[in-house]
């Protein structure tokens, strides 16, 4: 939120910008202004708290930035954002669908209502085929309906000096005392699944695995995640202090994600121990906190700056670093993408 306000303030200055962010009493005197002025930038969250009063207002445009953010049409978000009244509508996404065509439809029953018809309907003329049975003319049909509303903007489209993106996968091994934490854990884990599975069926047990699954991934992270005065060393860990030196006596400034907030605590320790200038910003840290440290390393403070990755999805533009690392890999391979 306040990230839009810096760029409106360094873009379109002559707009007067309201924020709409604070206590209920705060909100209640800010709304009593919004007509004084010309761009109202909130929240979902806070839209949610304030739909009954923002829907009884017109505006000229609605744009949903972080738009998958309504990607499921039964929650709150989505069904909030749908009471508000504009004469023209706009989506912003970089991930439009991240699991299921059902989020595109999200997207355009926001900003054309009725155009890809119920939700139901889409499901069996457009979803199903082309999920279930790789109907390519549903696939078609469906393409040729969305295609003329979609502007996809690309980044060679934007900032043409920029050089093509380098991506490199590093892989490194567990160390001795890794190594056996992993086998202990999977052997344990695996005779328990096995017992579960034998006794509640997959169904039932599927949180169980993901939690398995979870952990072991942690364990290749580093393995004083969850192992309390865990001393030894992790391979992965190791590698980053062996690139990030190389990295920042070349000049480059860097982002670190990680889905684990645990991780990127071990990260900054290290980082405080080499005397590193850097930032941390994790889903606690507070919005307006959030814009100043953004606003802080792009203008060259601080040589490297850790996320979460949940934390990365927030509408943020870091452009003071031209290398990323994603020290573990996401789930989801659109979310890692939009992050970077």
């Amino acid at each position: 939120v306040y990230n839009w306000q810096a760029e409106g303030e360094k873009f379109t200055p002559e707009l007067k910008i309201l924020v709409i962010d604070g206590t209920p009493q705060k909100r209640k005197v800010q709304l009593e202004t919004i007509e004084e002025f010309d761009l109202v930038v909130t929240s979902y969250a806070i839209l949610r708290r304030d739909i009954e009063y923002l829907a009884q207002l017109d505006f000229s445009y609605c744009f949903l930035d972080e738009a998958q953010n309504i990607k499921n049409p039964q929650t709150i978000n989505a069904k909030s954002v749908q009471r508000i009244k504009a004469k023209s509508y706009f989506a912003l996404t970089g991930t439009p669908i991240e699991n299921n065509l059902s989020e595109l439809w999200s997207l355009f029953n926001f900003c054309m209502p009725g155009y890809l018809l119920t939700h139901k309907e889409f499901q069996n003329k457009f979803a199903n085929p082309i999920i279930k049975e790789q109907d390519h003319d549903a696939l078609d049909q469906l393409s040729r309906h969305t295609k003329p509303f979609i502007l996809r903007r690309l980044k060679k489209d934007v900032l043409k000096e920029l050089p093509p993106k380098i991506e490199t996968e590093l892989k490194s091994t567990l160390t001795e005392e890794q190594r056996k934490i992993y086998l202990a854990y999977l052997q344990l884990t695996k005779s328990q699944i096995a017992e579960n599975l034998a006794t509640s069926g997959f169904a039932k047990s599927q949180i169980q695995i993901l939690a398995a699954l979870t952990r072991l991934r942690q364990i290749c992270s580093h393995p004083s995640m969850f192992i309390e005065d865990y001393n030894g060393k992790s391979g992965k860990m190791e590698l980053f202090k062996e690139l990030l030196p190389d990295i920042l006596a070349s000049g480059h400034r860097v982002l670190v994600f990680s889905q684990f907030t645990s991780m990127l605590d071990i990260i900054r320790d290290y980082l405080q121990s080499e005397n590193i200038a850097h930032f941390y910003l994790s889903g606690s840290t507070k919005a307006q906190e959030r814009s100043r440290m953004a606003a802080d390393f792009n203008q060259g403070e601080g040589d490297v700056f850790l996320i979460s990755l949940k934390a990365g999805g927030t509408g943020l533009n870091l452009v003071g670093a031209d290398t990323v690392i994603h020290f573990d890999p996401c789930w989801n391979p659109a979310v890692e993408d939009q992050a970077t």
